[in-house]
């Protein structure tokens, strides 16, 4: 039998032992009853708990001192969308202005164009204090509304790489600028793990970013167009990027030959030119010769349209207005004085049986008198 003491103490380990059972049972009762609660008032507080920040990008991102980044850029309305190349070097950070100061040079048919852009630190923009010569404010233009473009919606801080949408362009139609998933592409500067950005506009734009990147690395996106097939609005692709003061290129004028094409404006027609002697030298006559076609290659009949030649200054050198290309083909005749880069420009006034187009619809050619 027990003595009285020892009862004593067995009952009260047994009241300490459950009362601490009791207490830890409260605690979990505590806890269950404060959790549920937390999700019945926010159902976000537990997808918030867990969930991990999203990344973040914009114009600019990863912009450091002494990178640089090599473009080829075809942008609709610079050179008539002729591509060019274009090398950005982020020398250094004015931290007074808050901008980059980035020697550039631009490369278009082997001759080198260079200046010094002034990049603001919000967006990539080259403000007004940027220092080039007047022929690079043409490719200043064409960088403003291709390399830079999406900085009208991603401006420093950026948005969530995987965001609902980023927002959507002003005019009506189309779905909103939305990531849309992830991809490897390849580019001359190599492999790159980057964010699809999407939208569509008639047919589908694509600009592929990645995260810690100033620039997207690729592009196509093209025209708003309701007739034809869409002609490119801007293309671009990452060539090179690297670390220090890239060198600048040796310029070598490259002389265009025949025959040369060029789709229009809204992608409606393709007008092809040619000339005889391939050579055009001063004093002589040249020989132009057109073809016109639609968006599918077909020939196209019954065409007015306006000839007319410029100078390397853009002065008028040589012009015919309401010329008629019946079956398609047109000649024009020309002799050149001085020699020098011309632009031979093409204007579709008519075509088929239809009025005059309320719409411009033409073509431009460079080309060299030797």
């Amino acid at each position: 039998m027990y003595s009285v003491v020892k009862v004593y103490e067995c009952l009260n380990h047994f009241n300490r032992t459950m009362g601490m059972f009791q207490m830890n049972l409260f605690k979990r009762l505590l806890t269950f009853v404060l959790f549920s609660t937390a999700l019945i008032v926010s159902p976000t507080i537990l997808n918030n708990a867990f969930a991990q920040e999203d990344g973040r990008w914009y114009v600019g991102d990863g912009a450091k001192k002494d990178m640089y980044v090599t473009y080829k850029v075809q942008e609709h309305d610079t050179n008539a969308g002729r591509p060019f190349e274009m090398t950005i070097y982020f020398k250094e950070f004015n931290e007074t202005g808050k901008y980059w100061i980035a020697p550039t040079f631009v490369v278009d048919q082997g001759r080198v164009y260079n200046g010094t852009l002034h990049l603001s630190d919000l967006d990539l923009t080259a403000l007004g204090t940027s220092q080039i010569p007047a022929e690079m404010t043409k490719y200043r233009s064409g960088y403003a509304s291709s390399l830079k473009w999406l900085s009208s919606f991603v401006s420093k801080p950026g948005q969530s790489l995987t965001a609902q949408n980023w927002g959507k362009i002003a005019s009506i139609g189309g779905s909103p600028i939305a990531p849309t998933g992830k991809a490897s592409i390849t580019t001359p500067a190599g492999t790159f793990d980057t964010t699809t950005i999407l939208y569509h506009k008639g047919v589908d734009n694509t600009i592929w970013i990645m995260d810690g990147f100033p620039y997207p690395i690729k592009a196509q996106t093209f025209a708003d167009t309701t007739t034809g097939n869409p002609p490119i609005q801007y293309a671009f692709e990452l060539l090179a990027t690297g670390q220090g003061q890239p060198a600048q290129p040796e310029g070598q004028e490259q002389i265009p030959v025949p025959p040369l094409e060029q789709r229009t404006e809204r992608g409606t027609y393709i007008i092809s030119l040619t000339w005889e002697p391939v050579k055009i030298t001063p004093g002589n006559n040249t020989k132009f010769g057109m073809i016109f076609y639609d968006d599918k290659k077909n020939l196209v009949t019954g065409v007015g349209y306006n000839f007319a030649i410029v100078d390397g200054t853009g002065q008028l050198f040589f012009a015919k207005d309401n010329q008629l290309a019946p079956d398609g083909t047109a000649i024009q005749n020309v002799a050149f004085q001085n020699p020098g880069p011309m632009t031979v420009k093409v204007l579709i006034t008519t075509a088929g049986s239809g009025a005059v187009s309320n719409f411009v619809e033409s073509g431009q050619f460079d080309i060299v008198v030797q």
